[in-house]
């Protein structure tokens, strides 16, 4: 009996600290195929299928880390993608999928070392976003 409440005990944790892990890229990866590829393209580059009736191209995902000096920028993709930092018109084309991205959280490292509880969505989208770079 008491290896049985033991062994349940330590699939609960080892369940618990596997839904706390950061997202593989590929769970990302349907994220993007779903709500980013039309704009974004198939592979980032900002080529999707709607280009044409966009007023300015998308943003070509696979330079986010050379156009930021080298460093994949965590904390501003992620206010990017969730709509905090899109003040501007001009940035108002993306929509905002904050709503999408609710949930369980799991713990992303920004640039500072700090950890920040971020919704899994948009986690495992980070961790997609951050595999393409080029």
């Amino acid at each position: 009996m008491r290896k049985t409440i033991i062994l349940i005990a330590g699939a609960g944790f080892l369940a618990a600290c596997q839904s706390g892990l950061m997202p593989q890229p590929s769970e990302g990866a349907r994220l993007y195929a779903d709500n980013c590829a039309v704009c974004h393209g198939p592979t980032g580059r900002g080529d999707g299928d709607l280009v044409a009736d966009l007023d300015r191209k998308p943003t070509d995902l696979t330079q986010i880390s050379r156009n930021a000096g080298g460093a994949f920028p965590t904390a501003k993709v992620l206010s990017q993608i969730d709509g905090y930092t899109r003040m501007k018109k001009r940035d108002q084309v993306m929509p905002e999928y904050g709503s999408l991205l609710e949930g369980e959280t799991v713990p992303v490292q920004l640039a500072d070392g700090q950890m920040s509880p971020v919704p899994r969505p948009l986690a495992a989208l980070l961790a997609y976003l951050e595999s393409i770079q080029q």
